[in-house]
């Protein structure tokens, strides 16, 4: 049967949406008219005020749905959902103006109020949104709300389901059964049972929701879990046991006008998403370009008084379709090493031993001799890769991708034919997740992940991230 405790939370935002956006006008009204001695550009009675937002919030209402900021999907994503927030809340604004000047009657008596309004608008809106998950959280540690959800399936998402869906107070779900292996969370054993049929026999507690991780070589039994679902409202998904080949954009077609197909593009960033990417990458590039030439002034400076040699090298990377690039650097070791494999340098100053040790520590060693003073300096503060901007504008990198490999690094990771299907970054989300803080392995999947995730908001919320860690010279060596 169909749970509606989502359905609810769904109408409380939208009852506590429209009541937070009337405070706010409200208090914009107030404090434009009511408290501030200054004239006004016409009358607007305060009940007529009232009466014309109350008939226009309902459309602003709809704007929010239309951003699915009433999909359950992003209800634990924060970030995801203050954005849409603030999108949504502006182009609310821009409706109602839009309204005021359409209109017979005026609507705002100052210009002040309908800034008022967005401000106080989307500060009301945050509240609110986070006193309703905290409620929410709330009543699932005491069980309210719960939905209760089957697993069916042998694969290995089973038991990783099962951890996932282990916190009740988070996930929302409660584990009524498994359909398969006994499992257990925790301490606790999550009832089990053979057959589909076998649980629908013994089981007495109602059921939400299915999760089938595996397809039966049986179709019956697979037409069998579906028909019930169906007939009974609840809620089915699938799980593939090979989740790989579902990540990535999705867009379901019709083949042949007539059979129903799943693409699988294991990147957003073909047709106009790489259009609209490289216009991104010259626009801001330019405009990094400008800030950063007084500070490349400086460091060639530094270098003409403290070092001797060259200040800039190149390094071969590994750029979109295995394509070889040369990205820019400012040279961070001696003069004498810099030009050469970190085996050869060691073996140079008579520490072979060292190599080793470099290798195995992820590439990186804590007070590595082969440093200058400067090019510590540099690396503290992120400016020795300060002149890969100029790879960017060349267009061998992008502001925003996966870590640029060197050949023989690439040839050393399994997935490297996705990873290569798109240009790599000056920054990227492995940056803004902890650089070396982070095992190498990791690294390499959260650039998976932005591979086959990518939008342009999530460029734009990992620069921003990357400004605030170089600022804090968090994860830099």
């Amino acid at each position: 049967m169909k749970n509606n405790a989502s359905l609810l939370y769904n109408v409380c935002l939208v009852v506590g949406d429209f009541l937070a956006l009337v405070a706010a006008f409200v208090a914009a009204y107030i404090l434009r008219v009511k408290l501030d001695p200054r004239p006004l550009l016409q009358h607007v009675g305060a009940e007529t005020y009232l009466i014309i937002f109350l008939t226009i919030l309902p459309f602003w209402i709809l704007i929010f749905a239309w951003l699915g900021l009433y999909n359950p999907s992003i209800y634990e994503k924060r970030f995801k959902e203050f954005s849409r927030l603030l999108v949504g809340s502006f182009v609310g604004l821009m409706f109602v103006i839009f309204w005021n000047f359409a209109a017979k009657e005026p609507i705002f008596p100052a210009r002040l109020v309908p800034i008022y309004g967005f401000a106080f608008g989307f500060a009301f809106l945050i509240v609110f949104r986070n006193l309703a998950r905290f409620t929410r959280i709330m009543l699932f540690r005491h069980g309210i709300g719960l939905t209760h959800v089957l697993l069916v399936g042998n694969s290995q998402m089973t038991p990783e389901l099962v951890d996932w869906l282990a916190d009740e107070r988070r996930s929302g779900y409660k584990i009524v059964g498994v359909v398969g292996q006994k499992r257990s969370i925790g301490k606790r054993e999550v009832p089990t049972y053979p057959s589909f049929q076998q649980f629908l026999k013994n089981s007495t507690g109602e059921i939400h929701s299915i999760i089938q991780t595996e397809l039966f070589a049986d179709d019956l039994k697979n037409s069998e879990i579906l028909s019930y679902a169906q007939e009974r409202h609840v809620s089915y998904r699938f799980v593939p046991a090979n989740t790989g080949l579902f990540v990535g954009n999705l867009e379901v077609e019709l083949f042949r006008s007539s059979v129903p197909v799943i693409n699988v593009h294991q990147t957003a960033l073909f047709g106009w998403g790489r259009v609209l990417k490289r216009l991104f990458d010259l626009v801001f590039g330019v405009i990094f370009m400008i800030l950063s030439l007084p500070l490349i002034t400086v460091v060639l400076l530094l270098f003409y008084i403290f070092d001797n040699g060259d200040p800039m090298y190149t390094q071969v990377r590994s750029s979109r379709f295995n394509r070889k690039i040369r990205i820019y650097k400012f040279r961070t070791q001696y003069h004498a090493y810099h030009r050469m494999t970190p085996e050869e340098g060691f073996a140079k100053m008579g520490k072979p031993e060292l190599a080793k040790e470099y290798r195995a520590n992820g590439d990186f060693l804590e007070n590595d001799p082969r440093t200058s003073p400067l090019g510590r300096f540099l690396r503290r503060t992120s400016l020795d890769e300060l002149l890969q901007i100029f790879n960017v504008l060349k267009g061998d990198l992008s502001l925003v991708g996966p870590r640029p490999l060197e050949p023989f690094e690439m040839e050393q990771y399994t997935k490297k034919n996705l990873v290569l299907g798109v240009k790599p970054g000056l920054t990227g989300l492995a940056v803004v997740s902890g650089r070396r803080n982070i095992p190498f392995e990791e690294r390499r999947q959260l650039d998976l992940y932005y591979v086959q995730n990518w939008s342009l908001w999530l460029d734009i919320v990992i620069l921003a991230k990357t400004v605030r860690i170089v600022l804090d010279r968090r994860g830099a060596r």
